[in-house]
């Protein structure tokens, strides 16, 4: 969960290196470094906190001088955030620096069998063991010390190396974590993610797994673990610049939200054709689908939430059992996987180290695998069976918004596909859900006019201390991710509960002035959601309700309202998320809270 950049080429490295960790900030901020070879010598200046504290002490890279280099901001697994425990890590004698994501899973064993062997460390990192070994194993042939650096370590890594003996080189290799390589006039870089890399060059190489790449001003080279070339394809990014940057807004999550109409046409709108949905990207056929027995999702966090709607909407649209789990605890639960299983994984940037081990478990047990990412080329994307891209485009906040609603927008285009192809649907209502789907991004933009609502409601609210959300079926799958949204970037404490639970256990938590978010869009259930509202009024609750328009809130009894347009019941989650991200947001910014760039979180998890 770090950022890893690296340039070679003709220009000063370091003022380059500093601006792309600042479009890698998001990936960790609790730590920079870089390291330039410089006059014969790898030079390394490294800076606790945020990146600003590293710019300052190099005076923007001009402190440096050097035509070769690496950088990276941390996000804390091995050893608190300091000086020492940053990045770059180098060896005990000068010869390699190394910039490193992930977790080297046995660096204990590793570090004990270096550290008999006379070597000394300085860091609490992992890290710091890769380092150490390159140089333990280097006798003069580069590509052999990496090789057998990386037979010995287990784990996962995203690595840029320099060795002090070959100045005119930059060396990379990756094994479930992402790295890309950037291709240039004269020029050559690596980078974690794409938008560090657009002010140079639009031309990309994704390294896969077990691959090392060998970067020089004027040449790429990727090899195998075996030392054989591999022949890589180069991708063109077709994305502006603009999608990248903030574009005049406060913050880049308020413009996320904002760019959600669009992001869900551009995933909607490709994928319907005559008033039919088509998915190319899908092999299924009708016999393949009745022979399931049962739909597992994995997925963590925000796209764990998107599985929770999901759950709702198959078995009410298919009729098929499914089942929806944590990927962290999906391979430590023996769990009950066949060929007759469909495993939906679902990642925004498809590099989520806890869903990619999730899939290739279900892989391993005979289950079939579709993914739901956003990242063209990700490890879970290459992994899978099939899969299908959200095109959400870049999402630079850690807080997920347009993501997470891309996410949506395809489990309503997989569970019309699949319903029709089951025969579960008659023309009439095929062509029902059809004119929902394409009236969607509209919808969404509807919902998003109501934002100065949302802010007056927050600024009565900012100052709780702790919010409850509640709600029953869709609902409560939703008031799972409007907890999380809030509590992830307000700091508050904020929990969700299936409304129907308070009576056993959760009531005892309310009490005067306690705020309850009640989501009530589901029309059926309107009436036992207002009972619940009533409970905790009675005890003292403050009750901000969610309803569709002409959904009740006049009668509901909540002490604020807001509403969403009405839509078929399977897309009301997309437009209740739009308040619930516009809440969350306006009491972040007005606690003053650094809303794109949230305490302990970062955006990839590379990490289990």
């Amino acid at each position: 969960m770090c950022g890893i950049v690296g340039y070679i080429g003709a220009e000063e490295a370091a003022p380059w290196l500093l601006y792309g960790l600042t479009k890698l900030e998001y990936r960790g901020y609790d730590s920079a470094g870089i390291a330039v070879f410089e006059g014969g010598n790898i030079r390394v200046a490294k800076a606790k906190g945020r990146l600003q504290n590293l710019v300052d002490l190099t005076h923007g890279g001009a402190d440096f001088h050097g035509n070769l280099g690496i950088g990276h901001t941390r996000w804390a697994t091995h050893g608190a955030p300091s000086d020492i425990n940053s990045h770059p890590q180098t060896s005990e004698l000068g010869k390699f620096a190394v910039v490193h994501n992930g977790i080297i899973e046995n660096y204990l064993e590793l570090r004990e069998f270096l550290s008999q062997r006379g070597v000394s460390f300085v860091s609490e990192t992992d890290t710091e063991v890769i380092a150490q070994l390159l140089e333990y194993y280097y006798t003069g042939n580069i590509f052999e010390a990496i090789g057998k650096t990386l037979a010995r370590v287990t784990g996962s890594y995203a690595l840029g190396i320099l060795c002090r003996d070959d100045p005119n080189t930059l060396y990379a290799a990756r094994k479930d974590n992402p790295l890309i390589i950037g291709v240039g006039q004269g020029e050559n870089f690596i980078a974690s993610d794409i938008p560090a890399l657009l002010s140079k060059t639009r031309e990309v190489i994704r390294l896969s797994d077990l691959e090392i790449a060998r970067l020089r001003a004027d040449s790429v080279e990727v090899f195998g673990l075996d030392f054989e070339p591999i022949k890589k394809k180069t991708e063109h990014i077709t994305w502006d610049v603009s999608a990248a940057e903030k574009g005049g807004y406060p913050h880049f999550m308020f413009k996320e939200i904002l760019e959600q109409p669009k992001a869900v046409a551009d995933t909607i709108s490709p994928r319907i054709r005559d008033g039919r949905i088509v998915l190319d990207e899908l092999k299924f056929t009708r016999e393949e689908l009745v022979n399931l027995d049962r739909i597992c999702i994995l997925a963590c966090g925000s796209a764990y939430h998107v599985g929770m709607i999901a759950k709702y909407i198959f078995e009410e649209m298919l009729r098929v059992p499914t089942e929806v789990t944590i990927a962290s605890e999906f391979r430590y639960e023996n769990p009950i996987v066949s060929d007759k299983t469909l495993a939906i994984i679902i990642s925004q940037s498809g590099e989520t180290l806890d869903t990619l081990e999730a899939m290739r478990e279900a892989k391993r047990r005979g289950a079939r695998t579709l993914s739901i990412v956003n990242v063209v080329g990700s490890a879970i994307a290459l992994e899978a069976d099939d899969v299908i891209y959200t095109w959400a485009g870049p999402e630079i906040a850690v807080a997920t918004t347009k993501a997470y609603s891309t996410q949506l927008a395809v489990i309503d285009l997989l569970a019309i596909y699949f319903a029709d192809l089951l025969g579960k649907l008659t023309p009439e209502e095929y062509a029902v859900l059809i004119a929902g789907l394409e009236a969607l991004p509209g919808k969404i933009a509807e919902a998003l006019e109501k934002k100065d609502a949302v802010q007056y409601i927050a600024s009565q609210c900012f100052n709780a201390k702790n919010i409850f959300f509640i709600g029953r079926n869709l609902d409560y799958a939703m008031s799972l991710e409007g907890s999380l949204k809030l509590k992830e970037i307000s700091y508050i404490h904020s929990e969700a509960y299936a409304a129907g639970e308070l009576k056993h256990g959760t009531i005892s938590l309310i009490e005067d002035g306690t705020l309850v978010v009640a989501l009530s869009t589901y029309a059926r259930l309107f009436e036992k959601m207002r009972n619940n509202i009533l409970e905790v009024k009675t005890r003292g609750a403050t009750v901000l309700g969610l309803f569709t328009k002409g959904g009740g809130a006049e009668s509901s009894k909540a002490d604020f309202a807001l509403e969403i347009p009405q839509a078929p019941t399977m897309f009301l989650p997309s437009l209740a998320i739009i308040p619930l991200q516009l809440f969350a947001y306006y009491i972040a910014a007005m606690k003053g809270c650094d809303i794109d760039k949230p305490r302990n979180l970062a955006k990839s998890v590379t990490v289990e």
